[in-house]
């Protein structure tokens, strides 16, 4: 999800670029951003619906779990296969990952179903947030030599964390105004998957494959030191808040706060996730250690509203909240992965870049666990008191270690 890999950029985008006309590259870039938005926005579809499933809060976590677990094992298996076969080769079998996913969702609503289409979801995330952000860079670099990475930065960023709000937004009005609130919006999605796939279908290759490749596992490192352990720290917080609002959210709001508007609940999702974007876009300019403060502040702050307006049974207070400790989430994120960048060499970036991302994919499975747990035994708004406090005491650790020497 979330994002997953302005990171992993770092590392991939070494590949050799081919050359192509500059025509070529621009359509391209766009057709890569569109098949790349498409795809992160299917991963949230299922958000604002699990009410309508029925199921119990631990269920819900549970499948949700299921897609974390395949982004983990995509980004681990696959995330790196791109470099060397081909970013299209790589990126249009992860969109279809995607259609067979949206297929298994049409076919029926039983929870093994759903387990495995959001575990195929993951999968074809995992692969596709990788390819699809090296595959910008290379076609805006193509498209544009020598020019500044701006358009590169602020397109992959809507691409992905704007991606994963727009399909709660889509979902959620779908769901709110269509009949077969639990088969229309995976309809659209089979659509606009398809024409995601053509899409890039006629994008430029901009990776030639040299001689025999030899399939590896992607190598996982992590780092040693204070920094390190601050930036994966933070991944975990930031994630954890991401997962919060892709599971138990939406269900929260339309039982405990009275609001089963379908519409209502994507819309707030896509505010939390488009609140994000636009944070770490405005942050670019700010050092790693002015984005750590920025962050670990806003997270600190909107964790605290955010419970307080559970509590409150206030959908307002629930709402700013939120909204800011999304906004926090992803500027701290953003600052981990300048610190981790910074911290390795350049020939173990991409292992410890695809650690860090490890890190914040187990917190986005553990903390949805966690909570469905906690759920069977004690009321929502209390498990969410614990989960806040959780959330500030590694907060408080963030900053402690920021403080202290490399």
């Amino acid at each position: 999800m979330i994002g997953a890999t302005h990171s992993r950029r770092m590392a991939l985008l070494e590949a050799p670029v081919a050359p192509r006309t500059r025509t070529g590259s621009r359509a391209g870039f766009w057709a890569v951003a569109f098949a790349f938005a498409v795809a992160m926005a299917f991963s949230t579809v299922p958000a604002p619906l699990y009410p309508l499933y029925g199921f119990s809060t631990f269920t819900v976590t549970l499948v949700f779990a299921a897609y974390a677990v395949g982004v983990v094992a995509s980004l681990v298996l696959a995330g790196h296969v791109s470099d060397r076969l081909g970013r299209r080769r790589v990126l249009v079998p992860a969109l279809g990952l995607e259609l067979v996913a949206a297929v298994l969702f049409l076919a029926g609503d039983s929870v093994p179903l759903l387990l495995v289409a959001r575990f195929v979801t993951g999968l074809g995330v995992g692969m596709i947030t990788a390819t699809a952000t090296a595959y910008l860079h290379e076609l805006h670099a193509a498209e544009r030599p020598g020019a500044p990475g701006t358009r590169f930065e602020v397109v992959s960023t809507a691409a992905n964390i704007g991606g994963l709000g727009l399909g709660t937004l889509v979902a959620g009005v779908l769901a709110q105004f269509v009949t077969a609130p639990l088969r229309t919006p995976y309809a659209v999605f089979v659509v606009l998957i398809v024409a995601a796939v053509a899409a890039v279908t006629l994008a430029p290759e901009t990776v030639r494959p040299s001689g025999a490749y030899r399939y590896r596992p992607q190598r996982v490192t992590t780092g040693r030191g204070p920094a390190y352990l601050a930036a994966a720290t933070g991944a975990f917080a930031a994630f954890s808040v991401f997962g919060f609002f892709t599971s138990v959210a939406p269900g929260f709001v339309a039982g405990t706060l009275h609001q089963p508007s379908r519409a209502l609940a994507g819309l707030i999702v896509f505010a939390v996730f488009g609140g994000s974007a636009v944070a770490q876009t405005l942050t670019t300019a700010l050092s790693a250690r002015s984005r750590t403060t920025l962050g670990l502040s806003a997270q600190a702050a909107g964790t605290t509203a955010l419970v307080s307006g559970m509590h409150l049974a206030s959908l307002p207070v629930f709402l700013i909240g939120g909204l800011l400790a999304a906004a926090g989430a992803g500027v701290l994120f953003k600052a981990s992965i300048g610190t981790v960048a910074a911290l390795a060499a350049p020939q173990d970036r991409g292992a410890a870049l695809a650690g860090l991302f490890l890190i914040a994919y187990v917190a986005l499975a553990v903390s949805a666990l966690a909570i469905g747990l906690a759920a069977l035994v004690a009321p929502v708004v209390t498990v969410m008191t614990w989960f806040a406090v959780a959330l500030l005491v590694m907060l408080t650790a963030v900053a402690t270690l920021t403080r202290r020497p490399s």
